[in-house]
């Protein structure tokens, strides 16, 4: 029976290859879709399911009124901490991820993600120890555990234990090397700790370092979120009253209240409302699009593999008659049409491996992941995937065609046919909404993204190179730091400006890439105010061409500029309320700027946030060049690479230690928002595929639908009509079914564009443009498809289908 089957399903493929391979090649990219979704899904929820600690290790975070939360904590948190008693263990930490070289035996090698941290960091993250042991591996200042992938670097087949390597300028020993089984949210390559001069430095502000809670019982992890949050609003409110002169209400009214977080690991990479971790965030509203959209494509694959199946189903209902007749029951007539389904959906299932196997590197890329099929749990998933597809795809039209009548078939009448018309043009009218979804989507998507590119960002850093300038600790620890790096920095500069091709050279302790939202006090009237402060140096605002909007900028010629001077953007002139804002005083780090100018606002961060108010200053003024880590060149468009090439030569000589690398000040802000982009290229190749799927089943259908209309057009021809008439009558109904899936496309793609359009705080607005072209495309492509089908029947010789009557 088995080989019966199969040798009808030879014979079908045989005799209907176009529409077998449309359905095979249809279900295989739908399948393929939704592999990808899959691997990218398994990928980021499988972050720290390796950690059996991960529902007991807890990160706090602090958010202030009206800004984003932090994950750098206080110091005086620590001693209510030490008396809780459900509180296990606490580990501070410094700001994660560093970078630094390596030496041993004379081999250097630039390694990032060094992390510093306490002696019982594999309490919290209990990687696996594969030389050595946990409890010395980090002991001490002196002591250091390394990744098995870091040892096998340096130390090939050695034993890495007890080896002496130097790091940040000290001496090592290496007490442990770890495996890490897993994704987690923090992965080193190095861990150190040097952390007690952090911890015992006696420092009161209120964000330090990042602080990670282990508890015995998650349930009761409130009652210290509490008192956390009290420390913040009552303890720390009260002393700085004091300090300032103010009540305890006032001071609270000034700064703003605390809010503590404590967010379980378990929770960190997708759930989480900051980048606390060094891995950070997993994209969580990209991963459920993904899913959504792939999701979509399945279905819609499925409902076109259902179309062709039960409009195809004519051509196939003698052959049931005569199994019936034969002795075939229903369930036999359904077995064979699943049997087919499974030879089809497995097919689908193998095309869909190679295209993914073939294409991984690209996807792998464009998700910066290193994402591999050899997988348990995808396994399982695609065992569910081929069950559901056979069972949904499979399951109707094997009933639909069992169920036609054995008599009425054998004698030529197909009535039984026709009664799935209706279904049939309501999954094709669904197939229209969902074209339609990401024909309109795609296009909004893409001008969204498109605006961000080419709106005024208020800088323009086309022309402007970011260099990163490392200063060797030696240098951080002298005597006269201070002036030591900054006169180093200045003959960097004087000999930057012989290169041909630089216009300009400055420096400033400001960041495009959309990782600095930190806040500092700016007091006014004894108000306080919640602003960045950012110190540079002279001409770094002339060179990203940020306009003055009243004032002047900083003059080298005026030595006040260095020592007691401040401009200010707008929306810190909007925040403060300033009237006749110049020569007005600031209060900032204690000592009083005067405001010399108002600059325009410009974005800083990600276009998801506003601008924020923000205070500038010379990095001179409160003695900042020990800071200095980047230098801006802006260089001319001539000659581009002569000069970058240039400038890199110099540069080698100046920072020997480590790689010459560079960035454009305009690509580095385009990465804040690179996720998005990352969405409008996914949404626009889905929509290419959408669009292929549903024209292979209009086509498909419209085939069908015209073939079994060919003796009804043979008769219009006999009595006269012309083609353009026929045209009309065999495309109308096409026609109405794009409106009525277009009009029920309307209301789910103007929701979601309007809560994706919510991310935004630059966005365009919807308009009508949008939905009449996404109709317009629709509409042309269904008339492309059933109007080149129409035009080929009505050429047909009507001779063929009138002989018989």
């Amino acid at each position: 029976m088995i080989l019966n089957y199969i040798n009808t399903f030879i014979y079908q493929l045989k005799h209907n290859k176009l529409f077998s391979s449309l359905n095979i090649l249809g279900l295989s990219v739908g399948i393929a879709g939704l592999i990808f979704a899959l691997l990218y899904w398994n990928d980021e929820q499988n972050y720290n399911v390796w950690n059996p600690e991960k529902e007991k290790v807890y990160q706090v975070l602090v958010q202030l009124t009206d800004m984003p939360a932090w994950s750098d904590c206080a110091l005086f948190l620590k001693p209510t901490l030490d008396e809780d008693p459900n509180i296990e263990t606490i580990m501070y930490a410094d700001s994660w991820y560093q970078k630094d070289k390596i030496i041993y035996k004379g081999k250097k090698e630039f390694v990032d993600k060094i992390v510093n941290v306490e002696q019982n960091f594999f309490s919290f993250f209990p990687f696996e120890i594969i030389q050595g042991d946990a409890i010395s591996a980090i002991k001490d200042d002196s002591s250091v555990a390394i990744s098995d992938v870091t040892a096998e670097r340096f130390f090939g087949n050695e034993n890495p234990i007890g080896k002496q390597i130097k790091c940040f300028n000290q001496m090592f020993s290496v007490r442990a090397v770890y495996h890490i089984p897993g994704n987690s949210s923090i992965a080193p390559n190095v861990i150190i700790n040097k952390m007690e001069e952090l911890t015992t430095s006696g420092k009161t502000n209120p964000f330090i370092l990042k602080l990670l809670l282990k508890v015995k019982d998650p349930s009761k992890i409130d009652v210290t979120r509490q008192k956390l949050e009290r420390i913040y609003n009552h303890d720390f409110i009260t002393r700085l009253s004091k300090e300032a002169g103010f009540t305890p209400k006032e001071m609270a009214k000034k700064v703003g209240y605390f809010r503590v977080i404590l967010e379980p690991l378990s929770k960190a990479r997708l759930h989480s409302i900051a980048d606390g971790y060094p891995e950070a965030r997993g994209n969580y509203q990209f991963l459920m699009i993904m899913m959504g959209l792939s999701l979509l494509i399945l279905i819609l694959s499925i409902v076109n593999y259902i179309n062709l199946a039960t409009a195809s189903a004519v051509k196939r209902a003698k052959e049931v008659g005569v199994r019936k007749i034969s002795g075939a029951s229903k369930g036999d007539i359904v077995s064979q049409f699943l049997f087919e389904t499974v030879l089809t959906t497995s097919f689908s299932i193998l095309l869909a491996l190679v295209i993914v196997e073939l294409t991984l590197p690209y996807y792998n890329n464009f998700l910066n992941k290193n994402i591999v099929l050899l997988a348990s749990q995808f396994y399982i998933q695609l065992i569910l995937i081929f069950i559901i597809t056979i069972l949904t795809a499979g399951l109707f039209p094997a009933i639909y065609i069992s169920n036609f009548k054995t008599f009425k078939v054998l004698k030529g009448n197909f009535d039984r046919s026709k009664n799935g018309i209706w279904l049939r043009n309501g999954m094709l009218i669904f197939q229209f909404a969902i074209a339609a979804f990401f024909i309109i989507g795609s296009h909004m998507v893409y001008q969204q993204i498109k605006y961000l590119q080419n709106k005024d960002l208020g800088f323009k850093g086309d022309q402007v190179l970011t260099i990163p300038l490392n200063i060797p600790l030696t240098e951080y620890t002298s005597e006269n730091a201070e002036q030591t790096i900054y006169a180093k920095y200045n003959t960097l500069k004087q000999e930057l400006s012989k290169i041909k091709g630089v216009e300009q050279i400055s420096t400033g302790l400001i960041s495009f890439d959309g990782s600095d939202n930190s806040i500092s006090p700016v007091l006014y009237n004894d108000e306080l105010f919640k602003e960045r402060t950012i110190a540079l140096d002279f001409g770094l605002l002339e060179m990203l061409n940020i306009k003055m909007k009243e004032g002047r900028n900083f003059d080298r010629k005026l030595a006040s500029d260095t020592v007691n001077s401040v401009i200010i953007n707008e929306s810190a002139l909007n925040l403060m309320k300033l009237k006749n804002p110049i020569g007005k005083e600031l209060l900032i780090r204690e000592r009083k700027l005067k405001i010399i100018g108002i600059v325009k606002d410009f974005n800083l961060l990600s276009p998801e946030l506003k601008v924020p108010p923000i205070a500038f200053y010379h990095i001179k003024t409160f003695s900042m060049a020990h800071n200095i880590n980047k230098v801006y060149i802006k260089v001319k468009s001539d000659n581009l690479e002569t000069t970058i090439k240039s400038i890199e030569k110099l540069w080698l000589k100046v920072d020997t230690e480590y790689p010459f690398k560079y960035d454009f000040v305009d690509k580095e802000y385009a990465r804040t928002y690179e996720s998005y982009t990352k969405q409008k290229n996914l949404f626009s190749l889905l929509n290419i595929v959408v669009i292929l799927i549903a024209l292979f089943g209009l086509f498909a259908l419209a085939s069908f639908s015209i073939q079994r209309r060919m003796k009804e057009i043979a008769i219009r021809k006999t009595l006269g009509a012309e083609t353009n008439t026929l045209l009309k009558e065999l495309s109308k109904q096409y026609i109405l079914y794009c409106i009525i899936g277009f009009l029920i496309a309307l209301f789910p793609v103007y929701y979601l564009l309007t809560k994706w359009l919510e991310n935004f705080a630059l966005r365009i607005e919807i308009s009508f443009y949008p939905f009449i072209l996404g109709f317009a495309i629709l509409l042309f492509l269904t008339l492309i498809i059933v109007l080149s089908r129409a035009y080929t029947a009505t050429k047909t010789d009507v001779l063929k289908y009138l002989k018989y009557e």
